[in-house]
């Protein structure tokens, strides 16, 4: 029987993070698409026996979950120069869209190809036989909506094909995907499961465990708050909102663009901009060092505004709550906006976390604990024989 692998993956609106095994890998690739054909072709420097395979993902995948079926893309890195590149829409629902899968397999093919996983998998020449337990999650909207059921359904008792194409040392091989199990988790919950647990889910901050929380996670597409009382998520009162950062960096990018002539890739160059240590706020313009600075304040304040404003909001519904976490990518591009209203304004007790990867990965990180101590808890024995000497009883 072929060995499930864990794998723990967050398709966020601007990057796909995902942790593999037992903490031995990691992936983190921009979630962008764009339809291809299957010759790409070559640019001359492009050595795909030396380049990062990340750096060019160029795949045929054959679903039933998916509408565009046997259809042929380029993920990532090498999406973002095409012309043709898709993000995901502001106001669309995760679960539904094809990109969000295509994007959940090229990552599970991409761990399944590793040379150091050959001894997981069957491989019969080109074939790879890849099964994954998988842990993942949805904004808490569409979870209370119940598209979590469809959305896992969809991806369990197929077999769904990822072909490489012309990728880098993968070109020619084919993975098979199966899943053993998918948990999809409401990404309130994981948050809090993230902030209070360690990997084997020890609880690790006794203090925050009967605290009543706030969990403020500002997504690309959308913002979820979760309300955390008597250490669970409190279903009735934890909201959603079809409001995150992807409109207001498409508007930025689009402003740069107007004023300077100056194209960003993606959406994920944009969030580079903003949070860089250094030259935050600046492009090059003709080789020049140029400050966006009052286009990305315009913007960007105007959005924390809005966020306040359901912060506010949700506060004054759960009176009793006593800190407001703010995590998520979009997070840490609001925060000095963020800080300074809530100075000037309500004064609320709100934390961020200033370990950006640690705010970025905590998605993944939660589904990682999640899965893994689900498959601890669901792992079958090995029968021992008796040993002839003595029985050893245990505790």
């Amino acid at each position: 029987m072929t060995q499930s692998r864990i794998a723990a993956i967050d398709v966020g609106n601007d990057s796909l993070k995902a942790i593999f095994g037992k903490l031995e890998a990691e992936i983190n690739i921009p979630n962008v698409i764009a339809s291809d054909t299957a010759d790409r072709p070559i640019i001359g420097v492009e050595d795909l026996d030396d380049q990062n395979p990340l750096e060019g993902i160029h795949i045929r995948v054959h679903s039933p979950a998916l509408k565009d079926n046997n259809a042929i893309y380029r993920v990532g890195h090498l999406a973002t120069k095409s012309n043709n590149a898709t993000e995901l829409d502001p106001g669309s629902n995760k679960s539904e869209e094809d990109q969000t899968l295509v994007m959940l397999f090229a990552s599970l093919a991409l761990d399944a190809a590793r040379d150091g996983n050959k001894k997981i998998f069957k491989r019969a020449g080109n074939v790879i036989e890849a099964n994954y337990t998988v842990g993942t999650g949805l904004p808490l909207r569409e979870v209370k909506e119940g598209k979590d059921v469809g959305y896992r359904s969809r991806l369990l008792g197929s077999v769904h094909q990822v072909e490489f194409l012309v990728t880098p040392k993968y070109q020619g091989i084919k993975v098979n995907l199966k899943f053993d199990e998918v948990k999809v988790y409401p990404e309130g919950f994981a948050a809090f499961i993230n902030l209070v647990m360690d990997n084997d889910l020890n609880i690790v901050n006794k203090e925050l465990i009967d605290k009543r929380i706030l969990i403020h996670d500002i997504g690309g597409l959308s913002t979820d708050v979760a309300v955390i009382k008597n250490r669970k998520v409190d279903d009735d009162k934890a909201q959603g909102f079809n409001l995150g950062v992807s409109e207001s960096l498409d508007e930025i990018r689009n402003e740069i663009y107007s004023r300077y002539g100056v194209e960003l890739d993606s959406r994920k160059d944009v969030v580079e901009i903003i949070t860089k240590k250094n030259d935050r706020n600046h492009i090059m313009v003709k080789g020049s060092r140029t400050s966006v600075h009052d286009i990305v304040d315009r913007i960007l304040l105007d959005l924390a505004k809005k966020q306040y404003r359901h912060l506010r909001n949700i506060w004054q519904r759960n009176s009793q709550s006593e800190i407001c976490y703010f995590i998520g990518g979009g997070s840490i591009v609001l925060k000095d906006y963020l800080k300074t209203l809530n100075n000037s304004l309500d004064g609320f007790n709100i934390d961020f976390f200033e370990d950006e990867k640690e705010s970025v990965w905590m998605m993944a990180n939660a589904y990682y604990k999640l899965i893994s101590d689900f498959a601890r808890k669901n792992e079958k024995p090995k029968e021992e024989k008796p040993r002839q000497d003595k029985l050893v009883k245990s505790k």
